[in-house]
């Protein structure tokens, strides 16, 4: 059984005292709750759990932004990315404005309430370390999507027009401060943080790496200056994170599948999920009628072959004109993020089966069993209530009279879902990695080559080490092998870093942010695809490229090049503009 969810219970107490409207309007009986909040270290304690909403965990609009990107599709029909097809409206109102905002004042408030607080300069320094951290973490939100933008130094009073009337703080400006927010935090934190998962020296030194590699890429791609500030705090956080964990979790599937992430390698921040406080539901979607994610042909090319090769180049890979010859002698990983296909015989819908004579519909029972022997992974795949899938890929034209699990790339994103908390609907427990050293392992090995100091020891104390856990040769930088689908203006070290990080992290919500750094949106112009079908087997109306008898299924057309600039940020919401009457302005390219 695991302990109390560290997040959410104490959290709606903090909540209950700054409501929403409360950001808005703070009345009397509120100043009177402050200064008793604020009084002890218990109190401020409990305010400050509100903080770790921040953090999306296992959120599905990660999941859903996804479909921005060149690896990821919604399985649905009708349902292309606004962002790939240029359809995005400004909106009037959008949570990605407001809410980072609403935190910011929360956090505003305690750090005006501190001085005041009945605890000792240290103790003060360490919530004023903690308070840094959240607003760090907020503003890096706001940069990552709008660039310039209003800085809120304190607390708005009502009368305050500091954040209706401000204007944009350039970038610049806003990355500095970000830096010495954290670089505050991570000299005056209690090294400990508060107790057991919560935030500490090493989830500030995260933060640290995530966002020094995301604002000195940026800055490199996008010609900005003062790259190199931001790759070398990267550098430096992750040199002391690497030293730290010096271990990751063996099994893949469990870093996303587990009951609990309590003390398992290499986890540094975790959000806690437990039955009937606080649940998600991306374990149960996929397996459900409601909820569906895919990945698509791309993603399953980023795959390597066990011996390190492509499957271009591999001449261990058999083909992809059967779904079985494609999965063979794979990464392991991908056989977690989506499942390896089968056949098996299970009358209407029962927990029950049998296999067939054919030995090739069962020939991943036994590699499953052994990656998963918990049975978390095993197949045959299960709906939500623990009935049998018939086969895998289960195509929505094809479902048999299953119309759960379906796929329409023929590649279900499952990465999240196992038989954990079976046959309770959107009530899944298993915790979700907030920050992971795997992620500190990939920041450093790029910001090192961005900085040109990449070499053999640094790739094998990072991406070998995760390319070994899912049972793929490592990386040799003498002898890389070659990629035919490499963008040529990426070198090949960089394009096998790159590669292991879409590997490592695929489905967890980086990628959209990672093209947009890179300034390499043009990847998720190409036309998405799936698996390679033969239709009279499958279905006749499945789409396939070309309208092709066997080919690749194809529900997308061919998406409007060249993908716009002023797309890279994101849109102001008018209201914004016109309640300040143009003092804050829209970002260039969108004023049409």
């Amino acid at each position: 059984m695991k302990s109390i969810n560290i997040f959410a219970p104490v959290m709606i107490l903090g909540m209950s005292l700054y409501s929403c409207t409360d950001f808005l309007d703070i009345s009397p009986k509120d100043q009177l709750t402050t200064a008793t909040t604020f009084s002890s270290y218990e109190g401020i304690k409990t305010y400050a759990w509100q903080f770790y909403e921040a953090f999306p965990a296992y959120n599905s609009s990660i999941l859903d932004s996804e479909n921005d990107t060149d690896l990821g599709a919604r399985s649905r029909k009708n349902t292309e990315s606004s962002w790939i097809w240029q359809k995005v409206t400004i909106p009037t109102n959008t949570g990605n404005y407001s809410t980072p905002f609403q935190n910011i004042r929360a956090i505003n408030i305690l750090l005006e309430n501190l001085d005041n607080a009945e605890i000792s300069d240290t103790e003060k320094k360490h919530w004023k370390s903690v308070a840094y951290l959240f607003k760090a973490y907020n503003y890096i939100d706001l940069v990552n999507k709008y660039g310039d933008i209003t800085w809120v130094e304190n607390n708005l009073k009502d009368d305050d027009q500091e954040i209706l009337f401000g204007p944009r703080t350039p970038r610049d400006e806003i990355a500095i401060k970000i830096i010495e927010l954290l670089q505050y935090a991570e000299t005056n934190i209690n090294p400990v943080g508060d107790g057991e998962n919560t935030v500490n020296i090493h989830v500030v030194r995260a933060l640290i790496s995530r966002f020094g590699l995301r604002e000195g890429t940026w800055r490199k791609y996008h010609g900005l200056s003062d790259h190199d500030t931001y790759l070398n705090a990267c550098i430096k956080a992750s040199e002391s994170l690497l030293e730290s964990y010096p271990k990751i979790m063996t099994n893949y599937s469990e870093v996303f599948n587990s009951a609990s992430l309590a003390g398992k390698d290499g986890i540094i921040l975790y959000k806690q999920y437990e039955l009937n406080q606080v649940t998600h539901v991306l374990s149960t979607y996929p397996k459900s009628a409601s909820g569906r994610w895919d990945l698509t042909r791309k993603a399953i090319d980023m795959y390597l072959m066990r011996d390190g090769q492509t499957r271009w180049t591999s001449p261990t890979f058999h083909g992809e004109d059967t779904p079985y010859k494609e999965f063979r002698n794979r990464d392991f990983r991908l056989y977690f993020t989506t499942p390896p296909p089968y056949k098996v015989i299970a009358p209407g819908s029962t927990v029950n089966y049998t296999h067939t004579t054919n030995p090739a519909d069962s020939e991943y029972f036994a590699i499953m069993d052994s990656l998963s022997p918990d049975g978390m992974k095993a197949l045959p795949m299960r709906n939500w209530n623990g009935f049998v899938v018939r086969k895998v890929p289960h195509f929505d034209e094809n479902n048999d009279g299953q119309a759960y699990n379906v796929t329409y790339t023929g590649y279900q994103l499952m990465k999240f879902s196992s038989r954990l908390n079976e046959t309770i609907s959107s009530k899944d427990i298993n915790d979700a990695p907030i920050f992971r050293i795997e992620e500190v392992m990939l920041n450093y090995a790029e910001a090192k080559k961005e900085l040109g100091e990449f070499n053999q020891f640094i790739c094998d104390n990072t991406i070998n080490k995760l390319r070994n856990r899912g049972g793929v040769a490592g990386l040799n930088l003498t002898n890389i092998p070659d990629d035919p689908t490499r963008d040529p203006t990426v070198d090949p070290e960089m394009w096998e870093i790159r590669r292991e990080r879409a590997v490592e992290l695929m489905a967890e919500g980086s990628r959209f942010d990672d093209l947009r750094r890179w300034k390499k949106m043009e990847y998720a112009t190409e036309r998405k695809l799936g698996r390679w079908i033969v239709k009279a087997e499958e279905n006749n109306k499945i789409p396939t490229l070309n309208n092709s008898a066997a080919g690749y299924v194809s529900y997308e057309g061919v998406p409007p090049t060249p993908f716009p600039d002023h797309y890279y940020l994101y849109p102001v919401p008018s209201n914004q503009i016109i309640l300040t009457s143009g003092v804050i302005t829209q970002n260039p390219g969108w004023e049409q």
